[in-house]
């Protein structure tokens, strides 16, 4: 075999995989990132702020930015969160967004190409990746230091490579893309992001609509895997008005509910993004975690690659959850008792009408961090959190 040697193969263009991709080049390791073409993940395509920021992301790549969001509760009962004056939810398209992250990869010098991971194997003192091209299927084989896994849930990579990376849950999304009018009369606002919980829609997550300019994304997610969500999206297309609208594009894909216990395999495997299982618990949110992940990873790539030591692939999960794993554990609590019935995610979406409770979520959103500069604002929070736990506090009729 005369396999070209790399110091990292980086499996999966998302935005993970992307970012990873980008920073290892920039660092001037030989990189050659690995992607299926034509793949488009279901996604809301929400990001904050401290997204372009961070990874000086252009704003001309946002298609929207919603000033405010909209609860909806079992019942119905609606209630709008405004964002005021401390940011926006930015919307990205992910077929455009993705591209354009893997592109700024290799004008940074990563090397690009399409194909479909197949396998690791160790032969001859070398690690092989072997994948299938996006012609015709043929096998082919590349040599590198260092395999890093960002091809999503339910990972290939990580199957093949990590202990227990097989059985981390899932909740399955699906959504449309249509092209939407400017507003219909039942209620939909190109300004606003819709979440809806109600069980007719998604009987354990929730259901979405979140504008893109001329388009917006109509999804639902559930791990029920008995639970039809194409015939929910349709029902709520119809609901809304936006029954007859242009259908763009379908796309469904599997979204995991927690991280992995580990990244790599001590050796010459780290995966990261949803291969890692970074999407926030409750709200769903990934592209701003697994990019962040994907940095991590980078880090501990490059550590590993110019010391050899393998014990140093573990610093990309412990640094990610030294940064984000306190608010995944908060998420997590809140998906736990908040989803699991809808007269608790009644309770939830009234505790969302809180004047406190709105101002928190949004700068924790913003900032991507637990905001612990109001204790007499948490406090109260907490009081009535458990008013809410408990039935002690009543519903708004």
């Amino acid at each position: 075999m005369n396999a070209k040697l790399f110091d990292v193969v980086v499996v999966g263009g998302g935005p993970s995989g992307a970012t990873a991709a980008w920073d290892l080049a920039r660092a001037g390791r030989k990189v050659l990132l690995l992607d299926r073409a034509g793949r488009v993940k279901p996604c809301g395509g929400a990001v904050p702020p401290k997204l372009l920021e961070e990874f000086e992301v252009p704003a001309s790549l946002l298609v929207a930015r919603a000033r405010s969001a909209r609860m909806v509760a079992p019942s119905n009962r609606a209630v709008d969160m405004p964002v005021g004056e401390i940011g926006f939810v930015g919307m990205v398209d992910r077929e455009h967004f993705d591209e354009w992250l893997r592109a700024r990869a290799a004008l940074a010098g990563a090397e690009r190409r399409s194909g479909t991971f197949d396998h690791v194997e160790r032969r001859g003192g070398q690690t092989i990746v072997a994948y299938r091209d996006a012609r015709g299927g043929a096998i082919h084989e590349v040599a590198t230091r260092l395999v890093l896994g960002c091809d999503g849930a339910r990972s290939a990579v990580a199957r093949q490579n990590i202990a227990g990376a097989e059985r981390i849950p899932c909740v399955f999304a699906y959504h449309e893309i249509v092209r939407s009018p400017a507003a219909t009369a039942q209620g939909y606002d190109p300004s606003r992001c819709d979440v809806l919980y109600q069980g007719r829609y998604s009987p354990d997550f929730y259901a979405w609509i979140f504008p893109h300019g001329e388009v917006a994304s109509i999804g639902t997610g559930s791990a029920n895997k008995g639970f039809a969500l194409r015939e929910a999206i349709a029902d709520l297309r119809g609901e809304l008005g936006l029954a007859a609208c242009e259908t763009i594009r379908k796309e469904g894909a599997p979204i995991p509910l927690r991280p992995l216990a580990r990244w790599d395999n001590g050796r010459d495997v780290l995966v990261a993004g949803d291969a890692a299982g970074v999407v926030a618990p409750a709200s769903g949110e990934g592209i701003y975690y697994a990019m962040s992940a994907g940095r991590y990873a980078a880090s501990a790539a490059d550590a590993f690659i110019a010391t050899g030591n393998p014990k140093a692939l573990r610093a990309a999960r412990r640094g990610f959850m030294r940064a984000h794993g306190r608010v995944f554990w908060v998420l997590r609590m809140m998906q736990y008792f908040w989803y699991s019935s809808d007269k608790r995610r009644e309770r939830f979406v009234d505790m969302c009408a809180d004047r406190d409770v709105q101002q928190l979520t949004w700068q924790a959103y913003m900032h991507k961090r637990l905001v612990r500069a109001r204790p007499l604002a948490h406090a109260r929070i907490f009081v009535k959190d458990m008013g809410h736990l408990l039935g002690l506090k009543s519903l708004p009729q």
